[in-house]
């Protein structure tokens, strides 16, 4: 961990902290909620030893980098992150690159390779699958629609309601409870229990999340607060308007998908179904991790590194 390089890069209007080690190809690692760079160490280290130059950034309104109006959602757009992430790209000297998403950060690779897949490649996606734009109805509508009012993604909307929650709750408390979640029911925030049925219950962290790892995150969200994370949700709707171009458009570039079998977002149906294929017409590969949750860079980071670097490994 000391080998990594940690440097401030500007871009797109914002100073952008990029942790990144290895030479070779660049392969450029981009995280979730409510995650940062290091929850790439794994891979990191790994990639590098391995003939890779991997690159993995703090997101617009994470960790260390600065200079995004964290007061103002709409500066968190598919658009505005893509765009800080082709302007990375350029800045590391590259024409393209290969990509690996995780969360959020596999949603702006799918965005990334829309827009831009001149830059790309090739994609390794974790958890998220593509979802082409819906014309018809607007995503929070979709959420209400579904799951109700207290579904995460309608009660993140409300600037400042949900900080003042996580802040009653405590960081550590809210980084753990996230980090441990393995429920492939629906993710629920009722007004009066954080995190659902799991409210009040002691977190016991598993043998892949180390105290050490918890207190780097919660000193980082301490820092910066949550505000900039979930930013990203409440501009869903906005994203959706700025992507009417891209309706029917599908992502153009070779990709392998891995989703662990407990995952809250895997889609069996649609990811086995055809329809995911249909949509991304050059998916390679589609691997489902049987036992594995949500945040498989970390939980099962060997198998994840094997994988990616397989796949890299063809181009």
């Amino acid at each position: 961990m000391e080998r990594i390089e940690h440097k401030m890069i500007s871009v797109n209007g914002i100073n952008m902290h990029v942790a990144e080690m290895g030479q070779g190809p660049i392969v450029l690692l981009i995280h979730g909620f409510p995650e940062l760079w290091y929850s790439w160490r794994h891979q990191i280290i790994y990639l590098a030893a391995h003939g890779y130059r991997a690159v993995a950034p703090d997101l617009r309104g994470y960790g260390d980098t600065t200079g995004a109006p964290i007061d103002d959602p709409t500066k968190f757009t598919t658009l505005h992150v893509a765009g800080d992430m082709v302007a990375l790209i350029d800045s590391l000297g590259a024409d393209k690159v290969f990509v690996v998403g995780h969360d959020w950060g596999a949603l702006i690779a799918w965005r990334l390779c829309l827009f831009r897949p001149d830059k790309v490649k090739a994609l390794v996606n974790l958890s998220v699958h593509f979802t082409p734009r819906n014309p018809k109805r607007k995503i929070l509508e979709n959420a209400r629609a579904a799951y109700g009012d207290d579904h995460y993604m309608c009660r993140f909307q409300e600037p400042g309601e949900m900080e003042a929650v996580f802040a009653s709750y405590g960081t550590k408390k809210v980084i753990e409870k996230f980090l441990t979640y393995r429920d492939r029911a629906p993710f629920y925030f009722p007004t009066d229990k954080p995190f659902g049925a799991l409210y009040g219950t002691p977190v016991i962290l598993p043998s892949w999340l180390s105290e050490e790892d918890v207190d780097y995150y919660t000193k980082k969200f301490e820092q910066t607060g949550f505000t900039g994370a979930l930013n990203y949700y409440r501009c869903v709707d906005l994203d959706w308007e700025l992507e009417a171009p891209w309706t029917d458009a599908r992502a153009s570039v070779p990709v392998k998908y891995i989703v662990g079998e407990l995952d809250l977002v895997y889609n069996k149906e649609y990811v086995k179904g055809g329809g995911f294929k249909k949509n991304v017409p050059q998916l390679e590969e589609v691997v489902v991790i049987e036992g594995a949750a949500h945040f498989i860079t970390q939980e099962i980071p060997d198998k994840i590194n094997k994988h990616i670097y397989d796949f890299l490994q063809k181009f």
